[in-house]
């Protein structure tokens, strides 16, 4: 099992996180992104860079993930493309994202899209925080217990 992260645009705190778990867990992380990734020495996280470029990183997570992967990600189209292949997504402040609810997502996704893009919704969302570190967190230590038995 693969945990693959959408590392450009993920929480440092999320990445302390998933650094911790590589530690206790028995799983593989790999961090990929268009700029150079800190990673622990001797672990089990690797990084990959790939070229600069819109979706560059996430063509190379859809394309190398396999069923059962795990992918960290607030992007909901490349969410959808894991979830057709199989994986799960996880979005940083601890949303889920499977066959269940993976089109429900990304129609809302599109919907608020046209919104922003009319002048409607003007915000982002709020500044990540303890409480999302937390959620994130505990999924995670819920996917890892789940699937690793």
């Amino acid at each position: 099992m693969t945990i693959w992260v959408d590392a450009d645009a993920t929480p440092r705190p999320v990445k302390e996180i998933l650094f911790r778990a590589a530690e206790k867990r028995p799983v593989t992380i790999v961090l990929v992104a268009n700029s150079g990734q800190w990673v622990p020495p001797r672990s089990r996280v690797t990084w990959v860079q790939v070229p600069s470029g819109p979706d560059v990183a996430d063509d190379y997570i859809a394309d190398q993930c396999e069923a059962g992967d795990l992918v960290i990600t607030d992007d909901v189209p490349l969410a959808a493309r894991v979830v057709e292949r199989g994986g799960y997504a996880l979005q940083p402040r601890g949303d889920l994202l499977d066959a269940e609810n993976v089109a429900e997502r990304l129609s809302i996704r599109d919907f608020n899209d046209g919104l922003r893009g009319d002048g409607v919704i003007t915000g982002g969302p709020a500044p990540f925080g303890a409480g999302d570190r937390q959620r994130f967190a505990n999924a995670l230590d819920r996917w890892i217990t789940r699937h690793t038995r």
